[in-house]
Formats: C-alpha cells, sequence, structure tokens
C-alpha cells in the first residue's frame, strides 16, 4: 500500500477539486522529471504538437500553443539546432514556412514517452488490488473531467 486511504465521501466539491488539482500537478511534475528530454516544457509541447499534428506553419503551432509568434519562433529555431524539426517551404508559395518533425524528433518523443509510462507502471505496481481497483474505477471519470467542453 503507497499511503493512507482517506474517504472522500465527506469533501465537497471544492476540496475535491483541490486535491485533484494538487495530485495532477505533482504527477504531471513528476512526468516531466521522468521525461529526461534535455528540453524545456515549451520545447516539449511544441515537439509534441507538431508530432501530433504533422507539418504546420509558425502561425498555426503559436496557435495551437497559445503562445505569441516571436515566442514559437524562438522555440521552434532551438528544436531546428537540435536537429528535431525542420523549417520547409510552402511549394507555390515560398513565404509561407511549415515546420515539421524529423526523424530524430519523433524518436526522442517516443523514447520520453516510454520513460514516463514504464515509471508510472511501476509506481501501480506498488498499489495492492483494491487500491487499482479504485483507480482503474476512476479512470474514466477523470478522462471525461479532462475532456469535456464547458
Amino acid at each position: 500500500m503507497m499511503g493512507a486511504v482517506t474517504t472522500t465521501a465527506d469533501l465537497t466539491a471544492t476540496e475535491m477539486a483541490g486535491r485533484l488539482r494538487l495530485s495532477a500537478t505533482r504527477l504531471a511534475r513528476r512526468l516531466r522529471q521522468e521525461a529526461d528530454t534535455g528540453l524545456s516544457p515549451s520545447q516539449l509541447s511544441a515537439l509534441t504538437t507538431i508530432v501530433k499534428h504533422g507539418a504546420l506553419t509558425l502561425r498555426a503551432l503559436a496557435d495551437r500553443e497559445q503562445v505569441a509568434p516571436p515566442t514559437i519562433t524562438r522555440v521552434v529555431t532551438r528544436l531546428e539546432e537540435q536537429g528535431l524539426v525542420v523549417r520547409e517551404s510552402v511549394p507555390g508559395d515560398r513565404r509561407v514556412v511549415k515546420v515539421r518533425a524529423t526523424d530524430d524528433g519523433v524518436t526522442l518523443l517516443d523514447a520520453s514517452r516510454t520513460r514516463k509510462t514504464e515509471w508510472l507502471a511501476a509506481r501501480l505496481e506498488l498499489l495492492d488490488a483494491g487500491e487499482r481497483a479504485r483507480l482503474e474505477a476512476a479512470l474514466d471519470v477523470l478522462d471525461a473531467i479532462a475532456t469535456e467542453e464547458p
């Protein structure tokens, strides 16, 4: 057993939200540490977006990352210097540039995901059967909270 079981039956929605937010923040921080990519959070996020969505203009990437164009330009420049992305002119309009992930960028991201998943799986192995069952039962609810539009 990893820790003391605290009943949440008497928590208000606000109290539960506070505990969930703190737990999610701690887990996200720990997973970032396990990623071991050498990239900043902004660089890792941009690379993830490029790999997920394919080649994007800098404007489209800035919009998806919700940052200003000068910020995304700096992020892409750093990724490009590390050989993780390349800029390519769009045929027919040389003024438009798209950025795409290189094989090294995809490999780095895959390795990072594998490390994070392995770390989390090892932690889950430490749970007893009851704790794992409770967590498994909560996964659909957590997914719904995270993806439901207001």
